[in-house]
């Protein structure tokens, strides 16, 4: 049996972390796939630069502050883009906060500031937009987890790895609850990519790094962003609760 439903369906996409790093190319390329979309982020300036250049009238970009460690930032988040253009129909959690930090020398606020911003970003995410799309009974929510969350980590620090453990786990609990409603819930997870999060954070080991990459190279953003347009296809309603591992080879399964 063939499915003739169309690749893409123009819809309303939220991308947290929108205008930095990955968050960047995700916007960009669910814009041109056909999408309206809402350009998130703490940083006013830089989501509203992004908006602007993608739609200077308006039209199909909006910026909207969310700080996504507070679940009343999605709620805020979600009435606003409804009032504009309706219930989003795709849902990335990209924002996250990136630090290295010695394991044994982790204070308990700098632990906690990490582990709430990225995992409850997702938790948050997923909780108050999942219903929404299911009762217009469709939605893609992709979360951004991380080679770290798997291997426990190569240049990040151990409280980025735990939250990128928790977002896999997150990203299981909420495919199985939304399945039957529509809406499908994967993560991906990238290894060290070509942006300038890695390079601040890995600095001058950044040739060891490569070196350790079982292909040599650094993973390319924009292939990110295209995985992310092709979970986010109608016709990608049979993959929920996966993990796509985009490493180069550092992580094996």
């Amino acid at each position: 049996m063939t499915d003739n439903a169309p690749r893409t369906r123009p819809g309303v996409a939220l991308v947290t972390g929108a205008a930095g790093g990955l968050g960047s190319f995700i916007t960009r390329r669910l814009h041109a796939d056909g999408h309206k979309v809402v350009v998130t982020g703490r940083n006013m300036e830089k989501t509203t630069a992004l908006a602007n250049e993608l739609s200077p009238d308006g039209s199909s970009a909006l910026a909207v502050e969310l700080d996504v460690s507070r679940k009343e930032g999605f709620t805020n988040a979600l009435d606003r883009v409804t009032d504009v253009w309706g219930t989003p129909t795709i849902l990335v959690n990209n924002a996250a906060v990136t630090r290295a930090a010695d394991v044994f020398e982790l204070d308990t606020d700098e632990f906690d500031e990490v582990l709430t911003t990225n995992a409850n970003s997702i938790f948050f995410g997923c909780q108050v937009f999942g219903p929404a799309m299911a009762e217009h009974g469709y939605g893609r929510i992709v979360n951004q987890a991380s080679l770290a969350g798997q291997n426990g980590g190569t240049a990040t620090g151990a409280h980025y790895a735990a939250s990128k453990g928790a977002i896999l786990t997150t990203t299981k609990i909420f495919a199985k609850e939304l399945a039957a409603s529509g809406v499908t819930v994967n993560a991906i997870s990238p290894g060290p990519h070509d942006v300038s999060i890695v390079h601040d954070t890995v600095g001058h080991k950044m040739d060891q790094i490569v070196e350790g990459i079982p292909v040599h190279r650094l993973g390319n953003p924009e292939f990110i962003a295209d995985t992310v347009s092709l979970l986010t296809q109608p016709n990608a309603y049979f993959v929920t609760g996966a993990c796509w591992d985009i490493n180069g080879g550092l992580y094996l399964r």
